[in-house]
């Protein structure tokens, strides 16, 4: 990437709970290239009213999934963009086969070649842990988390003494429904990049500090 004058997209994989959002932010940050979420592209044409955006706008407002074509234009739009020349880091896409295949046609069209995919692996049991015990201040927003990081008094803020809060997607049966779906949708792509040889696996059971400084090691090896 920028660092190394690799001109290459990079992708991360891994269950919700995993840490490849904040991964992906932290990567994108040290290696100066940008950062790119589907969801922000989305958000993007639907406010300038791109052909895309009001193609996908209703679809987005009547709560279903956007069809792969358009999705696929607006990341090829926005990876055409300068600021994408020496490559760039790709958050929560693709989470599917047929995604990850127009994904690589596309790459290829662009000069890119294959995507060097990290797969950030953390055992389920540590998931449940990381997501059912996070909590987070009403006030502050400051994020605890009961098992790792807990608050000096249950259920108060450190910092401000605000009420401790749990998501209601971090119930623990949301949560087995969400890695559920992960696994029906999204894990068949570690195989694939697996098999072209483009897939590297990254410890994810260590602090987000200790997993970025492998995930950068990693990067400086490739």
């Amino acid at each position: 990437m920028a660092s190394g004058g690799v001109k290459r997209a990079l992708i991360f994989l891994g269950p919700p709970g995993a840490g490849k959002g904040t991964q992906a932010m932290q990567v994108a940050r040290v290696q100066g290239v940008p950062h790119l979420s589907t969801g922000d592209m989305f958000r993007d044409h639907v406010g300038r009213g791109s052909e895309l955006g009001l193609r996908a706008k209703p679809i987005m407002e009547r709560g279903e999934l956007v069809p792969d074509e358009i999705v696929l234009g607006m990341v090829e739009e926005r990876v055409a963009r300068p600021d994408c020349a020496n490559g760039f880091v790709l958050d929560g896409f693709p989470r599917t086969i047929p995604q990850a295949q127009g994904l690589d046609a596309l790459l290829g069209r662009r000069g890119f070649g294959k995507a060097l995919v990290l797969h950030i692996a953390v055992e389920y049991e540590k998931l449940l842990r990381r997501l059912t015990g996070r909590r987070t201040c009403a006030t502050c927003g400051e994020i605890y988390n009961i098992y790792a990081r807990a608050p000096k008094v249950e259920g108060k803020c450190d910092k401000d003494g605000g009420e401790l809060t749990q998501r209601k997607d971090d119930r623990e049966e949301v949560i087995r429904e969400r890695i559920a779906a992960y696994d029906r949708q999204t894990k068949p792509l570690i195989e694939y990049y697996r098999a072209q040889s483009g897939l590297v696996d990254i410890d994810g059971a260590a602090d987000a500090d200790a997993v970025t400084r492998e995930v950068l090691v990693t990067l400086a090896r490739l």
